[in-house]
């Protein structure tokens, strides 16, 4: 995954105003240093190793302000929306399967979504910015076996 470079990092925070602070550091490079999906209560969790005075209103604060600025990306991975997750928006576009046996989290590449953006966007003269596409079922390891497949 690509990292946000500190320097861009303290240029955009100058830009929109912001200043530099040892929590805004410490969150994104939690989120950039990892390949898992994490919620606020599991930053939280690792930023305290770090800064163990931090608390859970400041990391949304601080999440909902790299949101903002384009550098931190909100997901949800279930129809219900119950759970937002976050990951480091400099990952290239892609899409998410939920297990819905062990919970398990797939990053998804195909280039097929954008194919239907350029559909859409041509036959319905749509402006698409951003695709959220969400797939849910089971993984190998827990899907149930299914029947043999014949072709006559």
């Amino acid at each position: 995954m690509d990292r946000f470079a500190s320097s861009d990092f303290a240029e955009l925070l100058h830009a929109s105003g912001r200043r530099r602070t040892p929590q805004r550091e410490l969150i994104l490079s939690i989120l950039e240093e990892t390949d898992e999906h994490l919620d606020a209560e599991q930053i939280l969790n690792r930023a305290r190793r770090h800064l163990p005075d931090l608390n859970l209103t400041t990391v949304y604060r601080t999440l909902e302000v790299l949101q903002s600025m384009g550098i931190v990306a909100q997901r949800y991975f279930a129809r219900d929306h119950g759970r937002e997750y976050y990951e480091a928006a400099v990952k290239r576009e892609h899409y998410h399967f939920t297990c819905l046996g062990c919970g398990e989290i797939i990053e998804l590449h195909t280039p097929r979504i954008r194919q239907a953006q350029q559909e859409l966007m041509q036959t319905l003269g749509l402006v698409i910015s951003h695709a959220c596409v969400c797939f849910e079922g089971y993984c190998a390891d827990c899907a149930p076996p299914s029947e043999p497949i014949h072709v006559d």
